[in-house]
């Protein structure tokens, strides 16, 4: 058997029913995994190794309780002793939570759902992941901890703000890490990292009991290495809770069966113009990683062609008022705002300057944009962009303390495709299909491109994932220190 670390979460739990590794062995080689290689990407901000040992210890009752029975067994838990840390924007009941910020340090009573839902699945919640102040920005430089590096070049960045995750996927750390995304955030570091990123649809994965979400942005995923692992989480993570505004109907039969299904000759749009503000140059690798997957689908059967950009970019500008509103809204206790980074500060202030009528207007420009993109998008089935505009950025080469407003619109340039997913609710994934080095004598790098699909329409999604995966494979690679 592989090195526990080389395998993806199926591969490790498939490993443990069969009793080649007990959970308690994995989670002892997760803490050793920690040890080696975490002050080099800064992966994880807190560590929970009794409630990880509780979980171990009740998943060995599980298997013991299952014995050889083949029902028994399948009726397991799907990832059953496979280590998951949760991102440290997320609630865990009894552990720290600080989410980047020095203004914050709360200790939760109740668990937030999607980590209901990963303890339901069997896994062991290792620790919290770094993510940067309230999750605003995408990088993952917090005051409070080290930087989140990308293992393929310990001075970039992991992105943000799922950058922990992504480090500690990449790393080899775990095999699959909690992430959300509200403008980015599974995707970003997902590019960054070599890793594939999912942000499912408005209405697939419920931000219940606890949380709400007004412009209905945000949503919980995983990053991992193949597309299979991220198709299990979806399906473990799917599905509503009590009172949620928006809810969709579930797959023909799961996501996980939906990668084994292949679509044939779906109408593929690709765009490399940025969608959004400021604009600028991209990378040259990042369209090489455009060309490297349309020649693939290509290849493959389907149509591929030029596709018109959603909407004009001074129509995106509304964004900022709803994401000024959310950062204002964050519960900083008054007493400790000062304790913010200067783009929180920034963020917040603005936010208290938008009155209702403009809150309002920038919600109804939302839904505008949602149905100018379905009426320039009406002749594709699937819309192709880069991930990325440009490779991870230097540690601090983006973040600009003097100028927050600056730095906001230097991540804008950085990511001019991934707010709109969020915006019009559709779903989107970043897969990492080309290597290269950013410039002359360089590292090899990921770059990634985007697919993105129709409202619901995950399984399309991820049959096309698989579909690449097969034609670009990546899962095998690993960064030197993994």
């Amino acid at each position: 058997m592989a090195d526990l670390h080389d395998l993806t979460a199926r591969e490790l739990a498939a490993a443990i029913r069969r009793r080649e590794a007990s959970p308690s062995e994995v989670l002892v080689h997760t803490q050793a995994r920690i040890d080696a290689v975490d002050a080099q990407v800064g992966a994880f901000v807190a560590r929970a190794p009794e409630l990880a040992a509780e979980q171990a210890r009740a998943a060995t009752a599980a298997l013991d309780a299952a014995g050889d029975d083949p029902d028994a067994l399948a009726d397991l838990p799907p990832l059953l002793g496979v280590p998951l840390p949760i991102k440290d924007l997320t609630m865990v009941a009894g552990v720290p939570m600080r989410a980047g910020s020095a203004a914050l340090d709360v200790v939760p009573p109740t668990d937030d759902g999607v980590v209901t839902r990963l303890r339901e699945a069997g896994t062991l919640m290792v620790g919290k992941t770094n993510t940067p102040e309230i999750g605003l920005p995408c990088y993952t430089e917090p005051d409070i901890g080290p930087p989140a590096r990308t293992p393929w070049d310990l001075t970039r960045s992991a992105g943000g703000s799922s950058g922990g995750a992504a480090a500690a996927v990449a790393a080899g750390i775990v095999p699959i890490a909690h992430g959300s995304d509200g403008g980015g955030s599974i995707r970003i570091p997902a590019a960054a990292c070599g890793l594939v990123g999912l942000k499912a649809s408005r209405g697939r994965i419920s931000t219940g009991p606890n949380g709400v979400d007004g412009p209905a942005l945000g949503t919980n995923g995983v990053l991992t290495r193949d597309v299979r692992d991220t198709a299990l989480a979806l399906d473990l993570l799917s599905g509503p809770w009590p009172g949620d505004t928006y809810r969709l109907p579930g797959p023909q039969t799961s996501f996980l069966d939906a990668c084994e299904r292949r679509e044939q000759h779906l109408r593929i749009g690709v765009i490399t113009t940025p969608f959004i503000p400021p604009g600028g140059p991209v990378h040259p690798q990042a369209l090489a990683a455009v060309e490297l997957t349309a020649r693939a689908l290509t290849d493959l059967g389907h149509q591929v062609s030029e596709a018109p950009v959603p909407f004009p970019a001074e129509k995106w500008r509304p964004f900022l008022d709803v994401w000024s509103v959310m950062a204002a809204t964050a519960p900083i206790p008054a007493e400790a705002e000062h304790l913010l980074v200067p783009l929180s500060q920034w963020m917040r202030a603005r936010g208290r300057g938008v009155d209702g009528l403009t809150y309002a207007s920038a919600i109804n420009a939302g839904q505008e944009l949602a149905r100018e993109s379905a009426r320039n998008w009406q002749d594709f089935d699937v819309i192709l962009t880069p991930s990325l505009a440009q490779p991870p950025p230097l540690i601090g080469g983006m973040r600009d303390d003097a100028d927050p407003e600056g730095d906001f619109w230097a991540q804008c340039a950085f990511t001019p495709w991934s707010s709109t997913w969020n915006i019009i609710g559709r779903p989107a994934v970043s897969l990492p299909v080309h290597w290269a080095p950013a410039d002359d004598g360089g590292p090899v790098l990921p770059f990634g491109a985007t697919v993105g699909a129709g409202l619901g329409q995950e399984e399309r999604l991820l049959s096309l994932a698989a579909a690449l995966e097969e034609a670009l494979p990546w899962a095998h690679r690993r960064p030197p220190l993994a």
